[in-house]
């Protein structure tokens, strides 16, 4: 038995150095990852989608024929004070309900049908207050709270500028017979257009403001990532190659000498065996008893078992290929770089250019993509679930490959986890 005091391992320099240089490294990672996504969305904001629909009729005024929607719209798409911030998606107004309720547009900003008859109204001298046109801006809450908000800051201003656009033409127009106009009819004719803010995709009111698809996303990939870690633990301890501390209690098993494939293979299949055991319990959980808006109830149980099994053989497989050190690499990958590029808090468009790049292959927002499309729009195919479903194979393949070609490698290479036992040489017997 050693008489060296264990406390004196903390005088040892290696010990700090390196755990030092680990949980520093995290610490920093941690920070540029969270922090830096989401510390100026406004600036960073290029090629927002929303939706511009002019659905004005014109009309006729002085024997000519006026069409002041058209000019709204391109004083909108002319406008710079969004500059390329706004990615104006000109279209009908059915298609924009379609696209709102697929999730693809942030907001629009609608020009009625009797906007021209409206404005030009007010240069009428008709007695009274004239009745004042109006523009509409809607927001998608379904699409990010963040999202919706700034599209909903942008089109406002947008609407706004036009509006005080369209009315200096007016005045121009009106010429000396502005002063014949009623008093509040002058005051509306330099902004004739209110802006009104209506909810273009209404949720239920247990749907989170349109975050609960992201909470429930990252419920997923965390039971997958953790699992993975206590899965890991208890195989090793199955084949006798860890201990098992059980309070005061240490296990230990015979040894089973398994190869690193082999390893793998009997982590993911407990995996794939588990996942239908806490997608079910998942659901059960956010819907059945905290009483989460949801709809397509069998397709989300099956969506959940995957996401949990996917994400869970994927972290299975950095602990076989990178080892102790795996756990970390779980950590980053799905939580660290994860959560910040997910789109559900701060939108895709108003990243950095480096975290857009992550959230093209980052699992969480491939699968929040997938639970959004059946929480909120119907289980359409083309509002993120085939996106979910392709990703999801793509990721399982890849960690397939990945996995087990390295940790076959390794085999090959005879990088066992326990070395073989050398047997001890025969010698002859004494004549």
């Amino acid at each position: 038995m050693s008489a060296i005091h264990p406390f004196r391992v903390l005088r040892a320099k290696p010990l700090w150095i390196a755990n030092g240089v680990i949980t520093g490294v995290l610490a920093l990672l941690f920070t540029v990852f969270y922090v830096g996504a989401n510390i100026d969305p406004v600036d960073h904001m290029k090629n927002l989608p929303v939706g511009l629909v002019d659905a004005d009729k014109g009309a006729a005024v002085g024997g000519k024929q006026v069409d002041l929607g058209a000019q709204i719209s391109e004083s909108v798409k002319k406008s710079t004070v969004s500059g390329d911030k706004i990615d104006w998606k000109v279209m009908d107004e059915k298609e924009m309900k379609e696209e709102i309720g697929k999730g693809k547009l942030y907001g629009a900003l609608v020009v009625p049908v009797d906007f021209t008859s409206a404005t030009t109204a007010l240069t009428g001298a008709t007695a009274g207050t004239p009745a004042r046109p109006t523009l509409t801006v809607l927001t998608n809450q379904s699409a990010g709270s963040v999202g919706s908000s700034l599209a909903r800051t942008a089109t406002t201003q947008a609407a706004e500028n036009a509006s005080l656009q369209v009315g200096k033409e007016l005045t121009a127009q009106s010429g000396t017979g502005r002063a014949k106009l009623p008093a509040a009819a002058r005051v509306l004719l330099a902004d004739p257009a209110s802006v009104t803010v209506k909810d273009g995709h209404p949720l239920d009111s247990h749907s989170g403001l349109g975050l609960t698809a992201f909470y429930y996303a990252l419920v997923l990939v965390v039971c997958g990532m953790l699992s993975a870690n206590v899965i890991s633990g208890q195989v090793d301890h199955a084949l006798g190659y860890t201990h098992n501390d059980m309070g005061p209690l240490r296990l230990h098993r015979p040894l089973i000498r398994a190869t690193r494939v082999q390893t793998l293979a009997v982590s993911s299949t407990l995996m794939a065996g588990l996942s239908l055991l806490m997608g079910t319990l998942v659901m059960v959980g956010a819907v059945g008893i905290m009483g989460m808006d949801a709809a397509h109830l069998p397709l989300l149980w099956l969506y959940s078992v995957c996401a949990i099994a996917v994400s869970g053989i994927g972290a299975l497989t950095l602990l076989a290929v990178f080892g102790t050190p795996g756990m970390l690499v779980v950590t980053l990958v799905f939580i660290g770089m994860a959560v910040p590029t997910a789109g559900a808090t701060t939108p895709i468009q108003a990243l950095p250019g480096f975290y857009r790049f992550l959230a093209e292959f980052e699992p969480l927002r491939q699968i929040t993509g997938g639970i959004r499309s059946i929480l909120y729009y119907d289980a359409q195919a083309g509002a993120g679930l085939t996106r979910g479903w392709v990703m999801m194979a793509v990721g399982l393949a890849a960690a397939a490959l990945f996995g087990f070609g390295v940790t076959g490698w390794y085999d090959r290479k005879g990088l066992h986890r326990i070395p073989a036992e050398t047997k001890p040489e025969k010698t002859a017997a004494p004549a």
